[in-house]
């Protein structure tokens, strides 16, 4: 299994930011795939999910009405459009799957910087 985060950067507070996860190892459109971030200081939160046909999502209070996730079965690959940025959003961000049998799986992260 490898997952490969990409997109992340420096955003001024109120701009926009498009992460992509390339998913590999596994057969991607059977699984919920999971976004997390997680901030200095702080544990890893779960900032969204998206089941395996992508027709239903979930999202954590904190970025609900700001972010969507999408996914892209035919390119095995998952975003998170997040709009609307604020420097509490910061974190570093991690796409994730968990696996029946096989365990968590997480990718290297990409670094989600809001700041002026």
């Amino acid at each position: 299994v490898q997952l490969v985060e990409s997109g992340g950067g420096l955003v001024q507070p109120g701009g926009s930011l498009r992460l992509s996860c390339a998913a590999s190892g596994f057969t991607f459109s059977s699984y919920v795939m999971n976004w997390y971030r997680q901030a200095p200081g702080k544990e890893r939160e779960l900032v969204a999910a998206i089941s395996p046909g992508g027709s239903s999502t979930n999202y954590a209070d904190s970025v609900k009405g700001r972010s969507t996730v999408s996914r892209d079965n035919t390119k095995n690959t998952v975003y998170l459009q997040m709009n609307s940025l604020k420097p509490e959003d910061t974190a570093v961000y991690y796409c994730n799957v968990v696996i029946a049998g096989g365990g968590f799986y997480w990718g290297q992260g990409t670094q989600v910087t809001v700041s002026s």
